[in-house]
């Protein structure tokens, strides 16, 4: 099938138009019209190589909602007409003992991203959502439940299930105390997902003007980590703490603020961290922990869930030629705070 997407030729080039192949139908294949494409942080960081090993031309995009356009033979939950998302796995090896408990993201063999990642079957390179058209195995395709606006919905296919994730591991409840570290994409779907699970929500931020942010998107408490009045007053006093900040930080200021047996998980940076004193981590039992998005049968649960809770992120809609300013404000914060692009604009 001949499609047209946007990718990046180089790490230095602009993402521009590119027409390039889709597959022809798999006996499991369901093939889409990609309606919506969400705009994540890791979009960028591929077409620019700013993590290695990008393969060009990359077409990123992993938070898609799209509609079926045709199904391969063997395909038993999806028809043509159907809405469905796909988020940033594409395959998995579907036998190890990751995959079989659902958990694909862990895959012992290596999942398969939805862009700049190894076909598993031809070897080819995948294409993500910034197209016109994409073709996924139907384990890999997500039912957009009913009640969920598609022109909203495609960021809970990463930012969604980032932060959902560990909210789950970590058995948030109602009257579970969680700290929100960072209030950009990942950190504003923390506060709504925590806040509709009837956890007791606190967001931490060196910048005193995200409070009125925080109090809108329903957290009930503001930190200012620069106060270390406020910090010294906060010992102890967490389950759980998100951390969705994606650069490299200090991790110690949250180590205080956690109870015993309580962890401060980290979902937004990858890489080395500054020197760890690990008393406090011995001294009280406390956890430094990462999480990685969520497997299949985890992240259609967080899809019911927000549907059923009226949980959807806070979004601002693009053209597809606006991606390029895109990347640039959000390399500057300067997004409310998910882009979305519109993929009728291609």
């Amino acid at each position: 099938m001949q499609t047209l997407g946007y990718a990046a030729q180089s790490p230095d080039s602009p993402l521009a138009p590119f027409h390039f192949e889709r597959r022809d139908l798999r006996p499991n294949d369901v093939a889409m019209e990609i309606l919506y494409c969400g705009v994540c942080h890791s979009d960028l960081h591929t077409a620019r190589n700013d993590w290695g090993g990008t393969v060009y031309p990359a077409v990123p995009g992993h938070e898609i909602v799209g509609r079926v356009t045709g199904v391969g033979p063997e395909v038993t939950r999806f028809k043509e007409g159907d809405l469905a998302a796909v988020g940033c796995l594409v395959d998995s090896c579907r036998t190890c003992d990751q995959c079989e408990k659902g958990e694909e993201q862990y895959c012992r063999t290596g999942l398969t991203g939805t862009y700049n990642a190894r076909d598993r079957v031809d070897g080819s390179n995948t294409y993500g959502g910034y197209s016109k058209h994409i073709v996924v195995r139907e384990e890999f395709v997500l039912t957009l439940p009913a009640g969920l606006d598609p022109a909203k919905a495609a960021p809970l296919l990463c930012a969604g299930i980032t932060t959902y994730s560990p909210l789950r591991t970590w058995g948030v409840k109602a009257g579970s105390r969680v700290g929100v570290v960072g209030l950009g994409g990942l950190g504003h779907m923390a506060v709504k997902l925590a806040v509709a699970m009837g956890a007791d929500v606190t967001v931490m931020s060196r910048s005193a003007d995200k409070e009125a942010d925080a109090r809108e998107l329903g957290a009930q408490h503001f930190l200012n980590t620069s106060d270390k009045a406020a910090m010294k007053a906060a010992g102890s006093s967490f389950d759980l703490i998100i951390d969705t900040v994606p650069v490299q930080h200090d991790l110690m200021p949250y180590v205080p603020l956690l109870d015993v047996d309580a962890t401060l998980c980290l979902v937004g940076q990858l890489g080395p961290a500054p020197d760890l004193n690990t008393a406090p981590l011995v001294l009280s039992r406390k956890r430094i922990a990462g999480s990685l998005i969520g497997g299949i049968p985890e992240t259609q649960e967080m899809l019911n869930f927000c549907a059923e809770k009226g949980v959807l992120p806070e979004v601002e809609m693009i053209r597809m030629d606006q991606i390029n300013d895109a990347f640039d404000r959000m390399e500057k914060s300067d997004v409310r705070y998910r882009f979305v692009i519109d993929m009728s604009s291609l």
